[in-house]
């Protein structure tokens, strides 16, 4: 654990610099929530002018306040926050909270007094928070050091992370009642020195925290974030709701690869490297929350529906498909069971439809069935306003059964006023409770997904085991990492280009050699399976002829000859060095559509066998590998192996941009690598 950061949640003693006695002002209410917080440390306040403020007093320069102090909210005029962080550094606190804002979100001005601040905090050995935050809550110590409405927020085990002050206060306010409570809250604000990463490792080393999630907008270092969070997610589940998927304005690669790879991308291969689950709105990202710090996590993804209604249960059949679960397959002897306490006409299949009439008795008897059933792995239970009973004492009855077993049940509570009392008894029961089956099914899957992640540890260190490769060509580079490829020669004319041919032995591809010429099929520049020299002199002439109509500047070095490769399936596979988390690996359809079809996957960092072979199987292309249809099955293992040797070379090699194979031709036997592209840069 870093120490450095324990005043922000365990201070002995805590000052606020920038106290007011105006109820209007931050430094109210942040004085105000310390006291009415609970907190059981040493309280001290520092203004301009002396006086008092909730029963103690107010100093008028901190080196009059007596010990113990440890943290700091500063809530002082943005020019005046470098002198407070000097001030605090020779009084000996270690930890300052900065409320004010006018910082580097204002301009290059702000930029240079915020990095001024770090500076001073850095001389001194001050860990900073924000500026422009609204502070942390630890719901069990408890400590609140915001400036926000009070109540606190109440007792939970969900830790909370965001970069938006402004989100993180309504959550707050909108969580109360919700029949959730917090942990620790931290709003991060510029992140001038502690940052989102600091923040997860230390609520992953938290007792209180079972469940961490976080609002991002940004991340301050992408490796060793994933690092943290790999580590975060062995011991607890951690939920991130990334915002800025489409940015503007992105800088497009020259590669199919890099044009695919957008920075989002980048951020879903992280978090699934880590094992961090990505939620898609602030809605889904509690309800996930709630599922995972109140339910035990189930064995398999078989689910069962138990349901007074058809066609709520049919919403909740199609939902769950949608998360990748399965309707479970109900044993005979739970059918049996189902149909003894049942009217005839209900159904006993899953969805399991007890009709309108069912009691809350029902309603217990027919969940504790299912919950018996070794077939079934958690189960939704469905219950809007039963007509001829009280919605809360059906909710009492199925609580009654939840708590006896180890399996996860997530209630559908559909209705509004009719509900509300049974709303309340899940919430004080800590159930899990959503409006809708699909808000239910998404939180079973969050449960399930967190059951199947193995949670690998995701950077591996990197070993250096190749020498500089400047020098080398593309093709020379991937035959150093064992990758096949078909030899090409450059031929200048068509003289040239026929004794090549007749070296390499025929049949032979051509392909136009242009620095200007990117994607060579788009203009006509490749032409395959030339037989004999005549066909090839020909179509050297046909070629020149029609790229030189179509682009008339263009540069021509002449072509490339290459042996024609035998038929097989195509695939892309590929890697863009991403600016925060390093190598990004690819794999999808490849050949002139690898771009319309979009078919692709991603993966972050060094990959083995296993992980290669997970991208593949999230493409049609991976799947296709083992035929389909009129398509015969290729060697998917000779794939799997290409993947891993080029991330290898990626980790190798980080001056290395861009790799591109489009495309790798797979055959029944190997892969050969029949077109390559790779982008260098220069390393400092």
């Amino acid at each position: 654990m870093d120490n450095s950061l324990l005043p922000f949640f365990r201070p002995t003693g805590v000052v606020v610099i920038g106290a007011s006695t105006s109820p209007e002002k931050l430094g109210y209410g942040a004085a105000r929530n310390l006291v009415l917080s609970g907190y059981p440390g040493a309280v001290h306040f520092v203004a301009q002018k002396s006086g008092e403020l909730f029963g103690r007093k107010i100093h008028t320069d901190l080196r009059d306040v007596p010990d113990p102090v440890d943290l700091a909210i500063l809530i002082v005029p943005t020019q005046a926050t470098p002198e407070a962080i000097e001030g605090c550094g020779k009084r000996g606190i270690k930890a300052a909270v900065i409320v004010s804002s006018g910082f580097r979100e204002v301009g290059a001005e702000g930029a240079a007094l915020e990095a001024h601040c770090v500076e001073i905090a850095r001389k001194h050995g001050v860990r900073l928070l924000g500026p422009n935050c609204i502070g942390t809550i630890d719901t069990h110590l408890p400590l609140d050091t915001t400036f926000l409405q009070p109540p606190m927020p109440e007792k939970g085990g969900i830790g909370f992370i965001s970069h938006s002050g402004a989100f993180a206060a309504a959550i707050v306010d909108w969580a109360r009642g919700q029949g959730f409570g917090f942990s620790r809250i931290v709003s991060l604000g510029n992140q001038a020195d502690v940052n989102e990463t600091d923040m997860l490792s230390m609520l992953a080393e938290d007792p209180q925290t079972r469940v961490i999630v976080m609002y991002m907008e940004s991340i301050s270092d992408g490796r060793r974030f994933v690092r943290a969070a790999g580590e975060a997610v062995r011991c607890k589940p951690v939920i991130a709701l990334k915002v800025g998927r489409f940015e503007s304005g992105q800088k497009a690669a020259a590669s199919h690869t890099g044009a695919l790879a957008a920075s989002d991308t980048a951020f879903d291969a992280a978090f699934e490297k880590a094992g961090v689950l990505r939620a898609e709105t602030a809605e889904q990202m509690f309800d996930w929350a709630r599922a995972l710090e109140n339910c035990p996590l189930p064995k398999g993804n078989r689910i069962g529906i138990l349901t007074n209604a058809g066609g709520p249960g049919v919403i909740a059949a199609d939902s769950l498909e949608h998360h990748g679960l399965l309707l479970a397959r109900l044993d005979d002897s739970t059918r049996a069971a189902l149909s003894a306490m049942l009217p005839s006409a209900a159904n006993t299949h899953n969805p399991v439809d007890m009709l309108a009439s069912a009691s809350p008795e029902i309603y217990a008897a027919c969940l504790k069935v299912l919950l018996q059933d070794e077939n079934v792995d958690g189960v939704m239970v469905i219950l809007p306003p039963p007509p001829m009973f009280k919605a809360e004492e059906a909710a009492k009855k199925i609580i009654e059964i939840i708590g006896a077993y180890d399996k996860p049940v997530a209630i559908s509570l559909m209705g509004s006023m009719l509900v509300e009392n049974a709303g309340n008894e899940f919430r004080t029961a800590r159930v899990p409770a959503y409006p809708f089956p699909e808000r239910a099914a998404s939180a079973l899957a969050a449960l399930v997904k967190r059951t199947m992640d193995n949670r690998p540890l995701m950077i591996e260190p990197i070993v250096r085991r190749q020498a500089s490769m400047t020098g080398m060509s593309a093709d020379e580079l991937m035959n150093a990492y064992g990758i096949p490829t078909a030899p090409v020669r450059l031929a200048r004319d068509e003289h040239e280009a026929a004794a090549i041919a007749n070296e390499l032995g025929y049949p032979v591809v051509m392909k136009i050699a242009s620095p200007d010429i990117l994607h060579k099929s788009d203009v006509g520049g490749v032409m395959l399976n030339i037989r004999d020299n005549s066909s090839l002199r020909s179509g050297y002439m046909r070629m020149m002829k029609r790229i030189k109509a179509l682009i008339p500047a263009v540069r021509v070095h002449g072509v490339y000859i290459q042996r024609q490769i035998p038929e097989g399936q195509e695939v892309i596979v590929g890697m863009v060095r991403d600016p925060q988390f390093g190598a990004l690996m690819m794999f999808g359809s490849g050949g002139v559509e690898v771009e319309g079809l979009k078919d692709v996957a991603f993966a972050l960092g060094t990959l083995n066998q296993a992980g290669a072979e997970s991208m593949m199987r999230k493409t049609w292309a991976g799947r296709k590998l083992k035929g389909f249809r009129s398509i015969p099955p290729v060697d998917a293992e000779a794939v799997k192996n290409v993947l891993v040797k080029l991330s290898h070379l990626a980790a190798d090699h980080e001056e290395i941009e861009e790799i591109e194979i489009n495309p790798l031709r797979v055959l029944t036997k190997g892969a050969v690598a029949v077109d390559v592209r790779v982008k260098r840069v220069e390393l400092p």
